[in-house]
């Protein structure tokens, strides 16, 4: 008669016991990293540059010039400037120094003093459209590449740098899209009454 085989050796299950417990040990601690990172001023920029992304296009836009009316907007999107090109903003006239104001809750993208719009600031704002502040007397201090602003804070001060040098002080305002420049005009004047409705109450 044939003797029955051994038994089978138990199999030592601590090894991968261990090594599945240091796994999740390691991930939750990366997990509370993570979390916490996430929550530091530092990456405030990265945070909104999420929220923007998830964000429609606006439809409505703040008066980026402080106490100016509506109505003293200069309806000037599209108009011919000079031979080859057409102004691809609105001008928004007030007295030199007036602050800037954002438009959107946005990123700083561009800080400069070059070319046609002289002094200027650059915003990305919701689905990432581009904000145009030109023509500035100054920027706000301490303003910088990176910042996170949020709706109505100040990015400078109106002026005539630029082309616009010894015309009136203005802000010109524009925004791009994924298609380019669009009139940003009617967008503000639907902002002005939202703040006029806020304003009266219900």
């Amino acid at each position: 008669m044939q003797a029955p085989p051994p038994p089978s050796p138990r199999r030592d299950y601590r090894a991968a016991a261990i090594r599945l417990v240091a796994w999740a040990v390691f991930l939750l601690l990366a997990w509370f990293a993570a979390t916490w990172a996430w929550r530091q001023p530092f990456m405030a920029a990265v945070r909104m540059g999420f929220e923007l992304s998830r964000m429609a296009p606006p439809d409505a836009l703040a008066m980026p010039v402080r106490g100016v009316d509506i109505a003293r907007v200069a309806d000037t999107y599209g108009a011919p400037r000079g031979l080859d090109r057409a102004h691809e903003g609105v001008d928004i006239f007030a007295a030199r120094g007036t602050e800037v104001l954002s438009a959107t809750p946005g990123i700083v993208a561009s800080i400069r003093d070059t070319g046609l719009g002289g002094r200027q600031v650059w915003v990305i704002g919701p689905a990432r459209q581009r904000h145009y502040y030109a023509h500035l007397d100054d920027w706000a201090p301490e303003l910088g590449e990176g910042d996170v602003v949020l709706t109505g804070d100040v990015l400078g001060y109106v002026g005539d740098t630029g082309n616009a040098r010894g015309t009136p002080p203005h802000l010109h305002y524009g925004v791009y899209g994924s298609g380019g420049a669009y009139d940003p005009l009617p967008l503000l004047r639907e902002g002005a009454r939202r703040a006029a409705a806020r304003e009266a109450g219900p």
